[in-house]
């Protein structure tokens, strides 16, 4: 059982201190209080707690459902007026799955202790990214933390459901893509290698697109193994450039300057933001305290730096239709306009949730038309590679067939 240390006031008005055996810090304030003191200070004993942390990670990895069945059946619960204690244990003896319940426990065991919500979560990365922490703190400081669980909820369920419709719509060009590359390599080591072979005894000089088919060949057959290797290490070196900070920013640029994948990533920090920002504004949290915790949802380093900049500007006393003007990239000149008539007529928050709204509907459609360019633009790069060595091995044989005559 963990040991937590606690310090207290005695009867006396004496500060004391001890340690408690409990099986929650929750349990061990019950147990302090029972003692006649008044805690200060309740902390569970460092070896004891890191033994409790790898036992619960060891568990495994809580599924995607998981979670949104989690925010939703804890914003029904909260909406209902069940108390965040009781809730959250409930859903922690109600979860099917082993991790759910060890980590659902905890939470419980946390926010009990006195944590909040958000701190409580954020000791599950994996389960609780950081967008979702940031929704959840303004929630708690603005009461509206049931409402801002469901959008959790939809937001995670809408994009489970769109990684679906990409994955299924990526499944018959990715077999194509494994085949194609599977007789990619039959004719580069097999195939070529036995006709270039053939030609040389001819004493021809071969075509221009074959001789570089050949090239590639040979060059595949005798630096295949160094090939693979460069591949995955570039692989490995790019995924750890990623996972840093600096890294991550680099690749957010690049990814923006891109036509149309830019437009969709803007697009969806738009909405998030818009509708972060409407909901924190409707709940009566002031406009620059609601931009700093919207900054966070957006999810994008390169737009949250602008939204970051705009916040200084609206806290030093500009309109925030201005503020937002010098990022078109994120806000473009109509959604400025839209806002700065918001803004002078007092409904900021109604137009902000109406424009995630509309912004919400164009980013499915860019996005349902993307995944329906994915499929022939893949079949068209796979069907011109092979075409191209089909084309490069045929080439000679014509010219075979004039010398024989």
């Amino acid at each position: 059982m963990p040991v937590f240390t606690y310090e207290a006031i005695s009867q006396e008005g004496e500060k004391t201190s001890g340690t408690v055996p409990a099986a929650s810090r929750a349990a061990a304030l019950d147990a302090v209080a029972q003692r006649g003191l008044v805690p200060l200070a309740v902390d569970e004993q460092r070896p004891a707690a890191q033994a409790r942390t790898s036992l619960l990670r060891s568990v495994g990895r809580v599924s995607q459902a998981s979670v949104e069945a989690f925010n939703r059946e804890l914003a029904s619960l909260l909406a209902a007026g069940v108390s965040m204690s009781r809730a959250l244990s409930i859903l922690a003896r109600e979860a099917s799955q082993a991790a759910a319940r060890k980590q659902w426990a905890a939470i419980h065991d946390d926010v009990a202790g006195g944590m909040s919500l958000a701190d409580a979560m954020s000791k599950w990365p994996r389960s609780f990214p950081p967008v979702q922490l940031a929704m959840v703190r303004a929630g708690e400081m603005g009461g509206f933390l049931d409402v801002v669980l469901e959008q959790i909820a939809s937001f995670r369920s809408r994009e489970r459901d769109l990684k679906g419709r990409v994955r299924s719509a990526l499944v018959y060009p990715v077999i194509l893509a494994v085949l194609a590359a599977g007789v990619l390599a039959f004719l580069l080591v097999y195939f070529i290698p036995r006709f270039s072979e053939i030609f040389a005894d001819f004493g021809e000089n071969l075509p221009a697109l074959t001789r570089a088919v050949v090239a590639a060949s040979r060059a595949v057959t005798k630096y295949g193994l160094v090939l693979a290797g460069g591949a995955a290490l570039a692989v490995i070196l790019a995924r750890r450039a990623l996972s840093s900070p600096s890294g991550r920013l680099a690749a957010e640029r690049v990814f923006l300057r891109i036509p149309v994948l830019g437009r969709v990533l803007a697009r969806f920090a738009l909405v998030r933001f818009c509708r972060m920002l409407g909901t924190l504004l409707g709940a009566g949290v002031p406009l620059v305290a609601s931009l700093k915790v919207a900054r966070e949802a957006i999810g994008n380093q390169v737009l949250a730096e602008a939204v970051g900049t705009s916040t200084d500007q609206v806290q030093q006393g500009k309109p925030l239709a201005r503020s937002l003007a010098a990022n078109a990239r994120l806000f473009p000149a109509s959604v400025v306009e839209m806002i700065a008539v918001a803004e002078e007529s007092g409904r900021l928050d109604a137009e902000l949730t109406r424009l995630a709204g509309v912004y919400e509907a164009e980013l499915d459609r860019q996005l349902r038309m993307l995944v329906a360019l994915a499929e022939p633009a893949l079949l068209f790069v796979m069907a011109t590679i092979v075409g191209t060595i089909v084309i490069g091995m045929l080439l000679p044989v014509f010219t075979l067939q004039e010398f024989i005559r």
